[in-house]
């Protein structure tokens, strides 16, 4: 977990720096130089559509690896544990939504675009979060992180049931019969990647040409992945699931989430006004992401809280949620991505959602770095509920609402001679934190 945040922390700040330079080349001297690359064909597509449609299948590998680890044996293994980035995450996909729709009742077209602003971009939202340090207890990362994974997984479902052309059942019984293959190695204990990855080329393929987006292939060749290794183990030395995710993470974060947005974040600002940001599909995606966002997000976590589904993420302050709640606003990849499914073959359409994504983004980036600096480091030296159930020998809960009751039955803390063991030093807070967010979910029985 904590080569995971910060990987995706500097990864955030590299996807800033190559969605500027886009902007910038697109409108300087180069900007035809540009436009021509992308329209390059290579092989039957454009070089835009290898880096969307193929590239971007790496992309949702890692998603998919990062859904099947966190739901097994990661911070949303246990029910408790997934109830307030789950109910926070979907209050973060449907009232944005719906601000979209209202703002474009009456664009049949633009009413295309409705799920571009349900996405979060996790990336870009830990490295704003970074920015103040030890401002932003590590719980709250873990939250986000949480929570922008449901999204992911959300977006994913989105994508395939209402952005998918039309089918193509021969191609589509052929990924069928890969994925099923794909199921049998994972059946039979087959422990090594190639063949995993090579049938995973076969199922891209044959989605692509289906009419299901290609990157759907992504996630379910993600999910085929075993997690233990050939022992039973899941740790990273021998999941092959771990292995994977640990070898492609470095190329997803420093390449090709960089090269998408480069490649998508081109916008000729010639002819801008600010009254190209009041048109519905601008204003209904710009509106979504800052206004809709927060609203749903922490309005979703509080219900949940109040009606006492949850608790507030340790050490943590109703400010600092919010805060939180503002940085999910910052859309960019995935929104980018299902804005160009949305508006296909509609360039002028594809600006217009591009400037929206854009201005939201900033909305989100600029009063959530606001709410931080304004809210107050979280105390030193004060221990968390989790540290005092540690010492105790008491259940331990995910940091994700670690004050909740424990769940009957369940015993973590290893006990001798009525003295808990210590579980971490105090001059270590981060490392302490995000080694309880990974606490596994215990077994019942005998410890060992």
């Amino acid at each position: 977990m904590r080569d995971f945040l910060r990987s995706e922390t500097s990864s955030g700040f590299i996807l800033l720096l190559s969605g500027a330079l886009a902007l910038a080349v697109a409108n300087s001297p180069w900007a035809p130089a540009y436009r021509g690359t992308l329209e390059t064909t290579i092989f039957g597509l454009s070089v835009l559509h290898w880096i969307n449609d193929g590239l971007m299948a790496l992309f949702f590998v890692m998603v998919g690896l990062e859904i099947k680890r966190e739901l097994l044996v990661g911070h949303l293994q246990s029910k408790s544990a997934r109830i307030l980035p789950s109910v926070a995450a979907l209050g973060g996909m449907a009232v944005p939504a719906l601000v979209y729709v209202a703002l474009n009742w009456h664009e049949p077209v633009g009413l295309h675009g409705w799920a571009i602003p349900a996405a979060t971009d996790i990336a870009f939202s830990l490295g704003v979060l970074s920015l103040f340090g030890s401002r932003v207890p590590v719980s709250l990362k873990v939250f986000l992180t949480a929570l922008a994974i449901i999204d992911d997984l959300g977006a994913i479902i989105i994508i395939a049931l209402f952005y998918t052309s039309k089918l193509s059942l021969l191609m589509l019984g052929l990924a069928a019969v890969v994925l099923a293959l794909l199921a049998a190695l994972n059946l039979a204990g087959v422990r090594r990647l190639w063949p995993y990855l090579l049938l995973g080329v076969a199922l891209w393929f044959f989605t692509l040409k289906s009419g299901v987006h290609a990157t759907i292939a992504g996630v379910l060749l993600a999910l085929m992945i075993p997690l233990q290794g050939k022992d039973g183990d899941s740790d990273e030395a021998s999941s092959p699931l771990h292995r994977l995710e640990h070898n492609l993470h470095p190329w997803s974060a420093y390449l090709v989430l960089p090269v998408f947005g480069f490649a998508n974040s081109g916008i000729s600002l010639t002819g801008v006004s600010w009254q190209s940001f009041f048109a519905p599909v601008p204003l209904g995606i710009a509106a979504g992401l800052f206004l809709g966002k927060q609203a749903g997000v922490f309005g979703g976590a509080w219900l949940a809280i109040k009606l006492g589904l949850a608790r507030r993420p340790a050490r943590t302050s109703w400010l600092q949620l919010y805060g939180v709640a503002l940085v999910c606003g910052i859309g960019f990849t995935m929104s980018l991505f299902i804005g160009l499914l949305a508006f296909k073959g509609r360039p002028d359409l594809e600006d217009a959602m591009k400037l929206g994504v854009l201005a939201g983004s900033m909305l989100s980036i600029m009063a959530g770095a606001a709410v931080f600096a304004l809210s107050g480091r979280p105390p030193s030296g004060v221990r968390s509920e989790v540290d005092r159930q540690r010492e105790a020998g008491q259940v331990v809960q995910p940091l994700v609402g670690a004050d909740q009751p424990p769940e009957r039955g369940v015993l973590v803390a290893h006990v001798e001679g009525g003295d808990a063991k210590s579980l971490g030093a105090v001059d270590q807070p981060m490392d302490r934190e995000i080694d309880q967010a990974q606490e596994p979910e215990p077994r019942r029985g005998r410890q060992h």
